[in-house]
C-alpha cells in the first residue's frame, strides 16, 4: 500500500517534513472494535468525549523504542484530563508486544488487530503511526514515526 501522506526525513535537527497530508485529517475517525491482549473488547466509539490517541506500533519496531517512554509520559501526565490511548499491536504477537509494552510502564489496552481491519481503516502504512483523536471523534493529525522534541505537546494540546 502507497503511504496516505508522504514524508520525508531529512536528518536534520527540524525533523520530519511533510509535503501531503494524510486524508483522514480533519475526518471522523473510523470506528475500531478490537480484543485486548486479555480478551475484552474496546471500541472507539465507547470513548468518545475523550481525547485519545490511536497507536499502531510493534515490539519489533526500533523507532517504537524510541516512542513509547514518550506515550507514555503523556499519558501519565493527562489521564486526569481525560487522555485515552489505544495501543494497536501490528504485525506482532500478544506476548512480545505484552513483554514490550509492560517493560516501558504502559497501562493502555494493548488490542490486536489479526485481520488488519483497523490497519486498513487507517490506512497505515508503518508502525509506528500515530493519530490523534479530539473528543468530537475527528483525527486532528498524524505522526509518523516517534514525533520529534516538542511535537508529541503540540497535538496533544490540539486534542485535549
Amino acid at each position: 500500500m502507497v503511504a496516505a501522506a508522504l514524508v520525508w526525513l531529512l536528518g536534520r535537527p527540524g525533523g520530519p517534513v511533510v509535503v501531503g497530508q494524510n486524508p483522514l485529517v480533519d475526518r471522523q475517525a473510523p470506528d475500531i472494535s478490537l480484543q485486548t491482549v486479555d480478551g475484552e473488547t474496546v471500541t472507539l466509539a465507547s470513548l468518545r468525549g475523550r481525547p485519545v490517541i490511536v497507536n499502531f506500533w510493534a515490539s519489533w519496531c526500533i523507532p517504537c523504542r524510541d516512542e513509547f517512554p514518550l506515550l507514555v509520559d503523556a499519558y501519565d501526565r493527562h489521564s486526569a484530563d481525560g487522555l485515552e490511548i489505544l495501543g494497536i499491536i501490528h504485525d506482532d504477537g500478544p506476548e512480545a508486544a505484552s513483554s514490550f509494552a509492560s517493560s516501558y510502564g504502559a497501562t493502555w489496552p494493548l488490542l490486536l488487530d489479526p485481520d488488519d481491519d483497523a490497519w486498513r481503516a487507517y490506512m497505515a502504512a508503518f508502525v509506528p503511526i500515530t493519530y490523534y483523536v479530539d473528543r468530537d471523534g475527528i483525527i486532528r493529525s498524524v505522526s509518523y514515526g516517534p514525533p520529534p522534541s516538542g511535537v508529541l505537546d503540540d497535538e496533544l494540546e490540539a486534542i485535549l
